[in-house]
């Protein structure tokens, strides 16, 4: 089996991806939490995280991808402060947080088949694994890492010496004074809650052992991950944004529970951002959805091209000029494999160079730069590029072999093109660049091929 190599961020380190059971792999993803729509800034994750299944699948591997659907329990804080985020976006549209939940999912798995992300084989509600996450909180309790307060169930990070190495926290700088005044009982500020037992008003809540109420956050992934993947699994993956709480907190629970790590790869990714690094959020109103890129008249297959254009662990500036040259490559690359006759054979040394990229810690944009090479290069015959890049595509999920319309190009076009061509023979560059912005402004995009000129309609 090829090997590859992961960035895992309890070690800081890339290093070689060694299954616990040969060949097949267990894989956690941190989901959505479905109280409002999911924008592309969190479809960044699951594009890279879909895009890791595939790839290991590529390679031969049986993998069982598991993600959860948070619909109770996440904090507008992240931590033990502010509201339930689905009561909140109950009370804004005037539904009940049930319906909510039910409306955010759809439009999350809309986004997915948007996108071309294979959908996890287990997608897991919260609300339908409260068992499951009382039963993990008794071990947690039975096992002395828990103490009660006003405000219910608390993890005592104090019984888990290694609390703060996995973040590298520095808890002594940590903002004591606002955590005591959430819950004065508590014996760190750090501590977290297992079980939410003083919002008598939530309407959320189920009978507990500690009282009527529901589960903390953290809980549920700890016991959602272990309940399909086993006590230890493969990859745990999730944004920058959960390193410092949430899974610092969710080691810190399968210690007291377990005794050890649930994951053996801790993988994360960074943000897709606005210009000048400004994260893309809800509450500022700064986030397209999947739907209104394809009602602006952009396909989102080619955000995912732009996404893959990116490290996973680089992030990426998102802005309507890059995605409208992203819409322009995905088009150009398509409209050359519709030249190309079928029936060539995949390149081995190209499939070669491919894996060994993308086994790189998922080097997906250098392989999608091979992908290029490969059009260009002129020892391999065009049926044969063909079937190589159909056969990288089943990993990027392009939808490369879609057939384009062909229409019938405007006078005003043509007559652009023809002074360029004009102004390329007097080898006059500047002007030849001026009509070529000015035609692809118009809605075309002009190829120079060896012995002719391309004309072809941009896809909007």
């Amino acid at each position: 089996m090829q090997k590859v190599f992961l960035y895992n961020t309890a070690k800081r380190q890339k290093e070689e991806f060694i299954p616990i059971k040969e060949n097949e792999v267990g894989i956690y993803s941190c989901g959505p939490t479905v109280y409002w729509n999911q924008h592309i800034g969190h479809m960044y994750a699951y594009t890279q995280w879909g895009t890791l299944v595939i790839f290991l699948r590529y390679l031969g591997y049986k993998v069982k991808w598991v993600m959860n659907l948070t619909d109770v329990g996440h904090l507008t804080s992240d931590a033990d402060t502010g509201e339930d985020k689905m009561e909140k976006g109950a009370a804004r549209e005037g539904l009940t947080p049930w319906e909510i939940a039910k409306k955010y999912e759809k439009q999350f798995i809309e986004s997915l088949e948007l996108f071309n992300i294979q959908k996890p084989d287990v997608l897991c509600r919260a609300t339908e694994h409260i068992n499951e996450q009382i039963d993990l909180a008794k071990k947690i309790e039975t096992n002395g890492f828990s103490y009660k307060t006003e405000t219910g169930l608390v993890f005592d990070t104090s019984k888990f010496k290694d609390y703060a190495k996995f973040a590298n926290l520095k808890l002594e700088e940590m903002d004591v004074g606002n955590r005591v005044k959430v819950d004065m009982g508590k014996k760190n500020p750090w501590d977290f809650l297992l079980w939410v037992t003083n919002q008598p008003n939530h309407i959320m809540k189920w009978n507990s052992p500690w009282g009527v109420g529901f589960p903390g956050w953290h809980l549920e992934c700890t016991a959602m991950s272990t309940k399909y993947l086993g006590e230890t699994f493969d990859i745990h993956t999730g944004g920058i944004e959960h390193i410092g709480v949430h899974h610092t907190n969710e080691i810190a629970q399968s210690y007291g529970a377990f005794g050890h790590q649930t994951a053996n790869y801790w993988i994360h990714n960074a943000w897709l951002t606005l210009k000048g690094g400004e994260k893309m959020s809800k509450s500022l109103g700064n986030g397209y959805t999947a739907q209104q890129l394809e009602e602006m008249g952009y396909e989102p297959l080619a955000h995912k091209y732009l996404v893959l254009t990116s490290h996973y662990r680089k992030g990426l500036e998102f802005s309507i000029d890059s995605l409208k040259s992203s819409q322009i490559a995905l088009f150009k690359l398509r409209s050359l494999l519709n030249d190309w006759q079928n029936g060539g054979k995949i390149d081995e040394n190209y499939k070669k160079q491919f894996i060994d990229l993308m086994s790189n810690d998922l080097s997906t944009s250098e392989a999608l730069a091979l992908v290029w090479k490969l059009t260009k290069d002129e020892k391999i015959k065009d049926e044969d590029k063909k079937a190589t890049i159909l056969d990288f595509d089943r990993v990027f999920g392009l939808d490369l072999n879609k057939k384009i319309d062909k229409e019938i190009i405007p006078q005003e076009i043509l007559d652009l093109v023809e002074e360029r061509k004009k102004a390329r023979e007097s080898k006059n560059w500047a002007e030849s660049d001026r009509l070529r912005d000015l035609i692809k402004e118009r809605g075309y995009l002009v190829e120079d091929l060896k012995e002719e000129c391309k004309i072809r309609k941009i896809n909007k």
